[in-house]
């Protein structure tokens, strides 16, 4: 599974993983974009770490929106999370994520770091999208 660091970005340090599997103490601080879904079992996981944001994949929302369940979850800790949409980007590649994702659905924590539905998720974290990529 691919994980790396990006420089440069306009709101901090961005780590891509493709599975919040992946987040360990290292990550705490930083903006993981993953390539997980964002159901509850991947807020449980991102609640663990002391993560700035993270962006997973809404895997097509689901039923009852359970794609989406760890935007709701780690808002209720003050966190912020956002999703891309799966038909911007792959499932499990946190790279596409980072290249191709559109944000789909964004929590209110996300919302005040600037974060909306619509908006690259590439020009919203990296200003001008100018951020280097660097293996971890």
């Amino acid at each position: 599974m691919h994980k790396s660091t990006l420089t440069g970005a306009a709101l901090g340090l961005i780590v891509l993983m493709d599975s919040i599997s992946q987040a360990e103490p290292a990550d705490d601080g930083c903006i993981v974009v993953c390539g997980s879904h964002g159901g509850s079992s991947s807020g449980e996981i991102a609640l663990a770490r002391q993560l700035l944001c993270v962006v997973f994949n809404d895997a097509g929302v689901g039923k009852d929106q359970a794609g989406l369940a760890s935007l709701d979850l780690l808002q209720a800790h003050g966190r912020a999370a956002a999703a891309v949409a799966h038909t911007s980007a792959r499932i499990g590649d946190a790279r596409d994520s980072w290249q191709n994702g559109v944000l789909s659905h964004v929590n209110a924590a996300a919302a005040a770091l600037g974060a909306r539905p619509g908006q690259l998720l590439r020009g919203w974290l990296a200003g001008a999208g100018d951020a280097s990529q660097r293996p971890r």
